[in-house]
């Protein structure tokens, strides 16, 4: 019962953050867009880490790192990157081999990253998830990170921690 009430609590509060996320990217403020992002992102991966006070901890501080991290990488990436970013990632998860490391790069921002995706396994509800890995490049600062994302019924991808 307590872990189906953290996956509750977990997709509503991604639920929350999304909207207001699509509502930073339609005013175009990249710095938000990222900030929570990474707090979604942070968050998530805090909630999976302990139990009782200490996952609401680790959740809280997760949420904070993961801001402050993707607000530094929100404030630099342009629309173009994103863009690149995304079909990479959408095209790796798709149908790359586990262990390609596939690239992306804005000739026109200097910004570039590489995302690596793991072997496919099906989850709990039936849909087809990858692990992967992720860095980006910004200014020659290489950023790392990583996550699950899972296959939805209309065939894109979707990051889910």
């Amino acid at each position: 019962m307590m872990k189906h009430s953290k996956n509750i609590l977990a997709v509503a509060t991604a639920s929350v953050m999304g909207l207001t996320l699509a509502a930073c990217g339609a005013t175009g403020d990249k710095e938000g867009l990222g900030a929570l992002g990474g707090a979604i992102l942070g968050g998530v991966a805090g909630a999976h880490i302990g139990d009782g006070k200490g996952q609401l901890i680790a959740t809280g501080l997760g949420a904070v790192l993961g801001a402050l991290a993707g607000s530094e990488i929100g404030k630099s990436l342009d629309r173009a990157d994103r863009l690149h970013l995304q079909q990479t990632t959408q095209q790796t998860l798709e149908s790359a081999p586990s262990g390609t490391i596939r690239e992306w790069s804005n000739p026109d921002s200097g910004n570039s990253g590489t995302i690596t995706a793991e072997p496919a396994f099906k989850n709990s509800t039936g849909a087809y998830c990858r692990e992967f890995q992720q860095t980006i490049t910004i200014g020659g600062e290489v950023h790392d990170a990583f996550g699950t994302a899972c296959r939805k019924p209309d065939g894109d991808w979707e990051i889910v921690s």
